[in-house]
């Protein structure tokens, strides 16, 4: 577990990119990448866990064990998506100091209504500013360590406009948020009203052919973002790559011939760990 080094990657000011991790094989594998932190995708955690849209359906049970297991085998900061907070203040509560105990480094809370939806999604409402003003102050007040990091998002930009979510972005920086998530800008333009507005760190979030531009490390940089999360990226080029395989199969009845790069089956026990499993074997052998 790595959870004490994310405050200090974002105070150096330098755009820290975490790619998404969906499942225990998304971990392993950008863990030997050498990333600086990895995000911990509701979406995708949610979709390879459950099979169901990111549409408030997963509770803090199904969500907290997966945080856990993540942060057990990742070798930088997990930032772990907690939804709304499973309910009310004392659910909050409850969400913060388990992600927290289960090894995250952030717990990152929206202001949706329940249930909520995907950032990128149409439909998304959120709940009166005092309301989130009052989750992030529970949420700050209930983590046993200032290293681990509460990120405040707001989805106001979709249905009411920038200037709401700018404001709802100060309000939550008074009341005690590390980082803040302005969801769902919608050009280059409101991503630099962002960054000009204000100067704790901010979330970029980088959904391919979502609403928001996806910019380049240097032009997040320049803008002033600190964190830039990817969090579907590795899941849609899995998904596209696994409708090319199962395609060739069906047509064809076999994998000779399918034009899909695929890894070397040594390669992948290697990642998963196996040559210990041989070892072990080669000691304990009778």
């Amino acid at each position: 577990m790595a959870t004490d080094r994310l405050r200090g990657l974002l105070d150096s000011r330098k755009l820290v990119v975490a790619p998404g991790v969906h499942d225990m094989v998304s971990v392993r594998l950008a863990s030997t990448f050498g990333f600086d932190a990895l995000y911990m995708t509701g979406f995708g955690t949610v979709a390879s866990n459950l099979g169901l849209p990111d549409a408030g359906l997963a509770t803090y049970s199904d969500m907290v064990e997966r945080v856990r297991r993540m942060a057990s085998m990742a070798t930088a900061p997990l930032i772990a998506d907690g939804d709304t907070g499973y309910g009310g203040l004392l659910n909050v509560r409850h969400t913060v100091r388990g992600y927290e105990e289960a090894g995250a480094a952030a717990i990152q809370l929206e202001d949706q209504e329940f249930p909520k939806k995907c950032g990128h999604t149409p439909g998304r409402r959120v709940i009166p500013t005092g309301d989130m003003v009052k989750k992030i102050q529970v949420a700050v007040e209930a983590r046993a360590s200032r290293d681990f990091l509460v990120i405040a998002r707001t989805d106001a930009r979709t249905a009411h406009g920038l200037d709401e979510a700018l404001r709802r972005g100060d309000a939550y920086a008074r009341a005690g948020a590390d980082v803040l998530f302005i969801e769902s800008p919608e050009s280059v333009d409101e991503m630099r009203e962002i960054g000009k507005h204000f100067d704790l760190p901010l979330v970029a979030n980088m959904v391919e052919k979502g609403r928001t531009p996806v910019l380049s490390r240097a032009e997040l940089e320049e803008i002033g973002y600190r964190l830039a999360i990817f969090p579907v990226t590795a899941l849609l080029a899995a998904v596209k790559a696994m409708s090319a395989v199962y395609d060739h199969l069906q047509r064809t009845g076999s994998s000779k011939g399918a034009a899909v790069a695929l890894e070397d089956f040594s390669d992948l026990t290697g990642l998963m760990g196996f040559e210990d499993v041989w070892e072990f074997d080669k000691r304990h052998a009778e």
